[in-house]
């Protein structure tokens, strides 16, 4: 770890950058709440700045307040997140705001463990949060700040792994100042995201470049280090996309698991389960037509999804599948979407609609 005087210059030197050089004008940080900066901060997870700002400035326009959050059907909230991805985020986010509500009269809460136990809520969110809404003294440690922290002490080892993430929260407690722990926190996942990058590092306007110790010895592309490659393993889905008179079945799916809550087209695990689905239930064709069959890559697994679309003569009374309604195809239902039920869906849609934006 670092002496006392340098881990002062440490942070000397990066809030010094910030000052000049740091973002301050994204939406989440113009009048701070530690609502806004909550909600920024989980949509912020495994996600680029760029695409979580439209999706952060519609957030904010429906939900101005924890309360008004709480109060939404979850199918609005995943409707509203549909593309964000990571969507146990979005029922993390329904949870925590109807548990605010509960416990706390709808006043976000400013103690460090009241925020952590929130759901979907982990240490360097509820550092995140208090730092930077509040100027509270507390470390935080995301993607970028392991990079900053690991290149500039030169920590070996993938900081998944438990003793090497001890070392990096060790440090940036360490180099985190008592007086300024906003401007520094936001300047550490700012030198990340622009100068520390994973490839490419733009040393040359690194406030820390002098005493890097990656930098120094030129051996940048070894920290952070890497995780463990593994060949993912691949699995087949085959959907079923029935229509009739401009509409098509969509079912949700159940609340735990991969896009639990979120609505898509019947799935079966072979093309002669599909099969006999139709004949159960004497499903009137018109039509059938294979559509191109297309990967889906999750953290764990690769799905190869193959869509089958199957035009009706007549709507059956009943249908063998719980949760499962009817929608109009003019346009996208208001209601969260997979990824892969979006892109299908926004296939079948009147030319008029998906030319009109």
């Amino acid at each position: 770890m670092l002496q006392e005087q340098q881990a002062e210059w440490f942070s000397n030197q990066v809030v010094s950058w910030y000052q000049q050089h740091g973002r301050k004008a994204l939406p989440w940080q113009l009048n701070k709440s530690p609502y806004k900066t909550w909600l920024s901060e989980v949509m912020l997870q495994q996600t680029q700045v760029a695409t979580v700002i439209p999706y952060f400035n519609r957030f904010i326009e429906q939900y101005p307040t924890v309360s008004a959050l709480a109060a939404a059907p979850l199918d609005h909230i995943l409707h509203l997140w549909t593309g964000l991805g990571y969507y146990a985020r979005a029922r993390n986010l329904h949870k925590a705001a109807t548990m605010i509500v509960q416990q706390y009269n709808g006043e976000f809460p400013t103690e460090f463990e009241a925020v952590l136990a929130l759901p979907g809520v982990g240490r360097s969110t509820a550092g995140a949060i208090l730092s930077l809404s509040l100027q509270q003294h507390w470390p935080i440690l995301d993607g970028n700040c392991k990079r900053v922290l690991s290149r500039f002490a030169a920590i070996d080892g993938w900081p998944g792994i438990k003793a090497v993430e001890q070392k990096l929260w060790q440090l940036a407690e360490q180099v985190t100042p008592k007086q300024q722990a906003a401007a520094f926190n936001q300047a550490m996942m700012d030198l990340g995201a622009t100068l520390c990058t994973r490839s490419k590092p733009r040393c040359v306007d690194c406030p820390v470049k002098l005493h890097c110790q990656a930098a120094l010895r030129g051996e940048q592309a070894l920290f952070p280090g890497k995780k463990p490659k593994k060949t993912l393993p691949e699995r087949q889905s085959f959907w079923l996309l029935l229509e009739h008179k401009q509409q098509v079945l969509l079912t949700q799916r159940p609340a735990a698991g991969l896009w639990g809550g979120l609505y898509g087209f019947l799935e079966f695990d072979s093309a002669e389960q599909r099969q006999q689905y139709c004949q159960l239930n004497a499903l009137s064709i018109i039509k059938s037509e294979d559509l191109p069959a297309f990967r889906h890559t999750f953290s764990h697994f690769h799905l190869w999804i193959q869509p089958q679309r199957v035009l009706l003569a007549q709507n059956p009374l009943s249908v063998q599948q719980s949760a499962a309604t009817w929608f109009t195809i003019e346009a996208l239902p208001t209601v969260g979407l997979s990824a892969p039920a979006k892109q299908l869906f926004l296939q079948i849609l009147p030319q008029s609609s998906t030319t009109s934006g």
